[in-house]
């Protein structure tokens, strides 16, 4: 992702040091991944320049209520909240396993109005 007028590079780099907790925007989360963690940088700085109204960290758990086996739920990571009202939701993925892409597809297809984005970690350091 390049956002115009923004360097992330050395600011995002710092930061992604290890899982865990960290205070951000005026909240304290618990992030699994280093990933996690760094994704949630970069958005609290898109927040802070105004290029995106908000964002949350895993706000909500989509069910897949006709599904009998298997994977039943899915938690993305993060909702972002754009300016103009909408929203979409962004997964951190380290690796992409077969469950993680079983969710993945079963969001696409039980949500079909729902976008979401994968960003991987190359991805992140790329900004």
């Amino acid at each position: 992702m390049v956002v115009p007028g923004i360097c992330f590079g050395r600011k995002i780099r710092q930061f992604v040091a290890k899982p865990g907790w960290m205070d951000i925007g005026g909240r304290r989360i618990y992030f699994r991944s280093k990933l996690e963690r760094g994704i949630a940088i970069l958005l609290q700085l898109l927040k802070d320049k105004g290029i995106i109204k908000d964002w949350e960290h895993e706000p909500q758990t989509f069910w897949f209520l006709e599904v009998k086996r298997g994977v039943r739920s899915y938690l993305p990571d993060f909702k972002v909240h754009k300016n103009d009202g909408s929203h979409y939701w962004i997964e951190a993925k380290g690796y992409m396993d077969a469950k993680s892409k079983t969710k993945i597809k079963r969001f696409n297809k039980y949500y079909p109005n729902e976008e979401l984005r994968i960003i991987k970690h190359e991805d992140l350091l790329k900004i």
